[in-house]
């Protein structure tokens, strides 16, 4: 098999090294700056156990690779507010012997929340979810570091529409044989929206830094407990903390870092976007359609949209303002 690693960002490019490392053929996609470091330099990826440079092919798009290969595997590991031009581009894209890849190839979803799988349900015919437990962080282009040991993350594994398959368990085997923890779950979808309740988090520690402090923890609780009256309104199941805790404890040791997660890097980096719709956002959708309020993961959803929109620093909001908006929208409910 051929991965192709469609966002050679952090979690794409640390997955793409791994299995590069452990001999596997992969391809990296990627654009810009980080493609022309890529290109020029190599990936210069640092994990627990040291830093390497990998050097696998570079592309911009699908054009460059020419007709895809029966035995590809596509990894898309853009965030979801890029998914639809990636899933359009390569959906499109030529296979070898006829076809197009929407038509014959597999398509994983390593995206947080769990939009992704949904707008790839209605381009692939073939669509797995990943639930992606994997700290990482977008140094500069062309580096990127990766630090939990001893393994570099944990990569739950499943049809997206639920059960799993051969093709689900050679992935992990490639993925466990590069330092990850692959498990292959018959119920992917509830890890990840698991997985979804911490990420709404995500906006707090984007708009007012990733330090923690009480102020903040308590803010995410009460996403967190909107989050799960929509899940239990909607009727929908996520893996408990427990099963989370026997995944992961002692398996992903994160070193201490003051760099922020995803949401974090994008407006560090100035993308212009934010995932906050897919994250948050979810939440409140859900809320809408079940009669459930969800004030504060709106104004969560509000407040990084804005910083990602006006170009604001990372950080630059108090929590106390933070939650003061909150407040004033709960008050309205």
């Amino acid at each position: 098999m051929r991965y192709i690693i469609i966002g050679a960002g952090a979690v794409g490019a640390t997955i793409g090294g791994r299995l590069t490392e452990s001999g596997h053929d992969v391809v990296l996609v990627a654009r810009g700056a980080h493609a022309a470091a890529l290109r020029a330099e190599g990936l210069r990826l640092t994990t627990a156990d040291g830093t390497r440079t990998h050097r696998p092919p570079v592309v911009s798009g699908p054009a460059e690779l020419g007709e895809l290969r029966p035995d590809d595997v596509l990894l898309l590991t853009v965030k979801t507010q890029d998914a639809i031009a990636a899933l359009d581009a390569w959906g499109d894209a030529e296979v070898a012997g006829g076809g197009t890849a929407a038509q014959r190839l597999p398509v994983f979803c390593l995206q947080n929340g769990v939009e992704a799988e949904r707008l790839a349900l209605r381009r692939f015919g073939t669509v797995y979810g990943v639930c992606v437990w994997l700290p990482s962080t977008f140094l500069e282009p062309g580096v990127v570091s990766a630090l939990c040991e001893p393994l570099t993350g944990i990569l739950h594994i499943g049809l997206a529409a639920g059960g799993t398959d051969a093709r689900a368990e050679r992935v992990s085997a490639d993925l466990v044989k590069s330092g990850f923890g692959a498990p292959v779950v018959p119920d992917v979808m509830r890890w990840k929206h698991a997985k979804l309740l911490g990420n709404l988090g995500n906006a707090i520690q984007a708009t007012t830094g990733p330090a923690p402090e009480p102020a903040k923890a308590a803010l995410l609780l009460r996403a967190i407990r909107e989050a799960k009256a929509a899940f239990a309104a909607a009727g929908i199941a996520y893996a408990t903390d427990e099963e989370q805790s026997a995944a992961r404890d002692g398996r992903v040791n994160q070193p201490a870092v003051l760099r922020g997660g995803s949401s974090w890097q994008s407006l560090a980096r100035g993308t212009g976007s934010i995932e906050a719709d897919y994250l948050n956002g979810e939440i409140c959708l859900l809320g809408r359609l079940h009669g459930v309020p969800t004030p504060v993961n709106d104004v969560l959803r509000h407040a990084a949209n804005i910083f990602a929109r006006e170009g604001l620093p990372p950080g630059s909001m108090s929590i106390t303002d933070l939650t003061a908006l909150a407040d004033e929208a709960a008050a309205r409910t």
